[in-house]
C-alpha cells in the first residue's frame, strides 16, 4: 500500500501549547490516528513550540506567533497537507491568526483541510470576511457539531461542510503515578462530585462571573448536604485562570471545607483516568464533559457556548442555556440527573460508538486526500 511506502509531511495548526488539556486531547488524538495508519512527518503549529515537542509524539514544533511570515512560508511549502484544527479555534478576534498558515498553504497551492473544528461566536466582519475567502479554498471542511457548520455558513462558506466529531472522543485513558493521587487533598470516601468551571474569554464573552461562581457554588453546596458529597474543581487550563476561577467559586461556597482543586499535572489520558474515580460530574468546559462521558460517569453539562450544547445534542442529553438557569433549576436538574444516573451512563455508553465512528471519518478523509495526490 502506497501510504506504507511514502513518508508524508502533514502540518497541524491550532490552539496547542499547553493552554488548554482539551486542546492537547484533540492533537494526541490526531498524531494517534496519523501515526497508526501512514509513515509521516509531522510539524504542528503552535503557540508554545516548546510545549507541543515534549507533549507529543511530533516531528517539529514551532512557536508559529514567533515566526514571520516567509519563516512559515518556508515551514509550509515543503507540506503535503495541512490540517487546520481541531478545536474552537474560529471566533472573533483569533479566527484570523490560526487562519495564517492556511493563507500562505494557499498561495503556495499546498492543500489544506479543516479538520473537525469548533466556530463561534463569529460576528466580526473582517473575521468573518476572512473564514469565508480561506474556508471556500479548503480541500475539505469537517466541523465536530451541527452548530459550527451553521456559523461558517453565516459566514458565507459556500463549500460542503462535513459534520464529524470531536478527536478526543477517540482518546484512551493513561495510568497514573502512584504518588498522583494521595498528593491531592481529596478523602475519596465519600461520592466524589468533579466540576469544571471556565473563564469568559474570547469563546465565551457573555458569561457573567458574578452570576455562574455564585450558581456553581450553590450546586456544590446542594450536593455537599444532599449526597454527602466531596467536591473536586478540575481545572481543564492549567494556567491561572481555571485555578483562578475554581478557588472562587469554593470562596462563595458555605462548605468549602468539603472541596478541593487538583494540583496535579496530568496529561489528557492520565485525567481521564482520575475522572473515571468521580461519582457523577458537573461542568461547563467541553473537554471535561466529554472525558467523563468517555469513562460513563453521569453528568450535567452547563452550556455557555453553542460547542457545549452540540456535544449534548450529539449524545442525546438534554440541557437549558445557562443564560436561563437560576440556582433552584440547576439543583432540580442535578438531582432529576443524580437519581436517573445509571440510566444516563447506560445511554451514554450506547450513544458514544456512532461519535466516535464521526470521530474517525474525519482521519478517514485526510487520507483520502492524501492518497489523491499519489
Amino acid at each position: 500500500m502506497a501510504g506504507k511506502q511514502r513518508v508524508y509531511h502533514i502540518g497541524i495548526v491550532g490552539s496547542y501549547g499547553g493552554l488548554n488539556l482539551g486542546d492537547e486531547a484533540i492533537l494526541q488524538s490526531i498524531v494517534q490516528q496519523i501515526r497508526a495508519s501512514i509513515k509521516a512527518r509531522i510539524t504542528v503549529f503552535s503557540r508554545d513550540g516548546d510545549d507541543t515537542r515534549k507533549r507529543h509524539a511530533i516531528d517539529v514544533a514551532v512557536s508559529t506567533r514567533q515566526l514571520s511570515r516567509d519563516a512559515l512560508a518556508r515551514l509550509v511549502e515543503p507540506l503535503d497537507l495541512l490540517l487546520v484544527g481541531g478545536g474552537g479555534i474560529l471566533f472573533d478576534g483569533e479566527a484570523r491568526l490560526f487562519l495564517r498558515e492556511a493563507v500562505i498553504a494557499h498561495e503556495l497551492r499546498v492543500p489544506y483541510m479543516v479538520y473537525a473544528i469548533g466556530a463561534g461566536p463569529l460576528q466580526d466582519p473582517a473575521a468573518q470576511e476572512a473564514v469565508r475567502d480561506c474556508l471556500n479554498d479548503a480541500a475539505i471542511i469537517t466541523v465536530r457539531e451541527a452548530a459550527a457548520r451553521q456559523v461558517l455558513e453565516e459566514a458565507g462558506v459556500r463549500r460542503e461542510i462535513v459534520v464529524t466529531a470531536d478527536p478526543a472522543l477517540l482518546l484512551r485513558p493513561e495510568p497514573m503515578a502512584r504518588t498522583a493521587l494521595p498528593a491531592e487533598a481529596v478523602e475519596w470516601k465519600r461520592p466524589v462530585v468533579g466540576m469544571s468551571v471556565r473563564e469568559p474569554g474570547g469563546a465565551a464573552p457573555n458569561l457573567s462571573e458574578e452570576v455562574y461562581h455564585q450558581l456553581i457554588a450553590n450546586a456544590a453546596d446542594f450536593m455537599v448536604d444532599r449526597y454527602g458529597a466531596e467536591i473536586v474543581f478540575v481545572p481543564m487550563e492549567r494556567g491561572v485562570l481555571d485555578m483562578q476561577h475554581s478557588h472562587a467559586v469554593v470562596s462563595r461556597m458555605l462548605r468549602p471545607q468539603r472541596a478541593a482543586v487538583l494540583k496535579g499535572e496530568y496529561t489528557p489520558g492520565q485525567l481521564m483516568t482520575l475522572i473515571g474515580r468521580f461519582s457523577f460530574a458537573v461542568g461547563m468546559r467541553l473537554h471535561f464533559m466529554i472525558f467523563s462521558a468517555l469513562r460513563h460517569v453521569p453528568f450535567v453539562a452547563l452550556p455557555y457556548a453553542a460547542k457545549v450544547g452540540g456535544f449534548l445534542d450529539q449524545i442525546g442529553i438534554g440541557a437549558p442555556p445557562i443564560e436561563l438557569v437560576n440556582a433552584g433549576r440547576l439543583i432540580a436538574h442535578i438531582d432529576r440527573t443524580w437519581d436517573r444516573r445509571r440510566a444516563q451512563a447506560q445511554h451514554v455508553e450506547h450513544a458514544l460508538p456512532a461519535l466516535q465512528a464521526a470521530a474517525r471519518a474525519t482521519h478517514e478523509l485526510m487520507l483520502g486526500l492524501l492518497r489523491a495526490r499519489e
